[in-house]
């Protein structure tokens, strides 16, 4: 990977494993918010209306979250890749398998496992991120912060 430039402080070697590292919180972010709309569109039972409204929030987050690690990626020289192919290129976790609709039960289940992968994705590439750059590493903890409030709430309509 070719970066524009590097930023004061880091070195080369150092800004291009930062940019792989957030390229790929890019990428599980992205599918995230693909996979948080496809349930709000196929959610159905009781408590529709309720998950249904709730998930529209979180969609924004994650996907304001995604836009704020592609900025990174480019702050620090690097050309963020939000296209679909990348997802798949990128993906080093499980992705959601439930399709159609489904109860809402059975997709806060899902969701509540995909979400379980992505914040501990999230978490190893803080442990990483904080050798190499404070900055990114802070960014990726206010993510999970919010994704773990909003694994919460899944599990609270789970109870």
């Amino acid at each position: 990977m070719a970066l524009e430039f590097v930023v004061p402080g880091l070195d080369e070697a150092a800004s291009e494993k930062i940019v792989s590292i957030l390229q790929n919180r890019l990428s599980q972010e992205q599918e995230a918010s693909l996979v948080l709309k496809h349930a709000h569109w196929n959610v159905t039972g009781p408590s529709f209306i309720g998950v249904h409204e709730m998930l529209d929030p979180q969609i924004d987050i994650v996907r304001n979250q995604a836009d704020e690690t592609a900025e990174r990626i480019a702050t620090l020289g690097g050309s963020p890749d939000g296209r679909p192919d990348a997802i798949l290129r990128n993906r080093t976790w499980k992705g959601v398998d439930l399709t159609g609709r489904h109860s809402t039960t059975d997709y806060l289940k899902a969701l509540c496992d995909f979400y379980d992968q992505l914040i501990a994705d999230d978490r190893e590439a803080i442990k990483e991120l904080d050798e190499l750059d404070v900055i990114s590493s802070n960014i990726v903890q206010d993510h999970v912060q919010d994704l773990e409030k909003f694994q919460w709430f899944m599990r609270s309509h789970l109870v």
